[in-house]
């Protein structure tokens, strides 16, 4: 484990050094397992009682030190002086990260033989960090090039690729790209499009799937269970096979080239998701109060409208929040319906951007505006839409 973790944590650690610094760091990888595993076995050694706050910055510094010795002084193969700063944050950070991990992975392990249960303990908990730290960094990671690529010029992307630092002493003139882009390009329309596509598609689609969710799971018919167990079939057939027919039907119709035809196909393309995860919840809603409900005389859409409907905002919002991330995103229909830039949506519209013709930073920015308000969006929602996910997961 320490042998492993030493090289991952450094690798990570100078591939973050790169892209702050603009220099070429290449970890001495091998350099830093050695240190890893002399931690790793100072950390086994001393009992579990033992291995308290002082200790673990102890062998934190045991780290370094092997690793600067083993590495003969240049941990990322360029002098000390390159970088010194950022060098000294991230090589803190490593030994921290080690250390910590170390002390999570190994806290059933001292040395000696181990027992099995001990031995999987450790390695689950070691494989569960290195999870999180995979996806982490697969999420972080494009999400910083973009970031830091909008804020650079043309120039500067040109003499060097990999400086993805950021020069604070532009002041404002870092976002002279998202300047443009609401200037030149008009992304403020394109925004209020999708927004206002968005918004219109949650309310088409909650309309129809309110009903159907609660004649799913509440009413009885005629080839119920056949319908509810063929609900989600829509998702087996690819976008791609259904975009071509569409687009031949759409062309015939008029409804090419106009946002009209996204109002019918993303709707379309959500409801049945809709349908099945408010139908899950419904079922969780207690019969007894629908029923009296029935008894004080309210009709079927009564019961709906003032008891089941109030029950399940939590369900509401996680499905109306799901809807709107899908239409927001949505680019295959966008892109195969759409001509005309002024109705363009903005996944459409961050597409037209990919040209020789357009500095590569404003497409860059187009990424991260698209990026952003959805991401707040889910931000601030996500306890309802947790809430509502999983609500119906129990029954009763």
């Amino acid at each position: 484990m320490g042998l492993f973790w030493g090289f991952v944590l450094h690798i990570v650690g100078g591939v973050a050094l790169t892209l702050v610094t603009g220099v070429a760091m290449t970890p001495a990888a091998g350099a830093a397992g050695l240190a890893g595993l002399v931690t790793a076995l100072l950390i086994a050694w001393r009992p579990v009682a033992e291995r308290t706050l002082p200790f673990l910055v102890v062998a934190g510094a045991v780290f370094l030190v092997v690793l600067f010795a083993a590495a003969f002084a240049a941990p990322y193969t360029v002098g000390l002086g390159t970088a010194p700063v950022g060098e000294a944050v991230v090589l803190a950070l490593t030994a921290a990260g080690l250390v910590a991990t170390l002390a999570v992975s190994l806290k059933p392990l001292t040395l000696g033989r181990q027992s099995r249960r001990t031995t999987e303990t450790a390695l689950a908990a070691s494989l569960g960090i290195f999870g999180h730290l995979f996806f982490a960094a697969i999420v972080v990671l494009p999400f910083y090039v973009l970031l830091m690529t909008s804020f650079k010029t043309q120039q500067a992307l040109i003499a060097n690729p990999l400086d993805l630092s950021i020069d604070l002493s532009k002041g404002l003139g870092l976002f002279t790209s998202y300047l443009e882009l609401f200037t030149t390009y008009d992304f403020g329309r394109y925004m209020l499009i999708s927004f206002v596509v968005s918004s219109a598609t949650v309310l088409i689609c909650l309309a129809f799937a309110v009903p159907g969710a609660y004649a799913v799971a509440r009413l009885d018919f005629p080839g119920r269970q056949p319908l509810s167990r063929s609900i989600l079939l829509i998702y087996l057939v690819p976008a791609i096979v259904l975009v071509i027919p569409l687009y031949a039907v759409f062309s015939q119709l008029g409804l090419r080239n106009s946002l009209v035809g996204l109002l019918i196909v993303y709707p379309a393309t959500t409801l049945p998701v809709a349908i099945y995860m408010l139908a899950g919840y419904f079922r969780g809603v207690p019969r007894e109060l629908e029923e009296a409900g029935l008894m004080d005389g309210l009709t079927r859409l009564g019961v709906i409208r003032r008891i089941t409907l109030p029950l399940s905002l939590p369900a509401l919002t996680s499905v109306g929040l799901y809807v709107f991330m899908i239409a927001w995103n949505e680019f295959l229909f966008a892109f195969m319906f759409l001509d005309d830039p002024k109705i363009f949506t903005l996944s459409r519209a961050v597409v037209s951007l990919n040209s020789s013709e357009v500095p590569r930073q404003y497409l860059m920015a187009g990424a991260v505006v698209t990026t952003i308000p959805i991401l707040f969006l889910f931000l601030l929602a996500e306890r309802f839409m947790v809430k509502g996910l999983t609500a119906g997961g129990v029954k009763g």
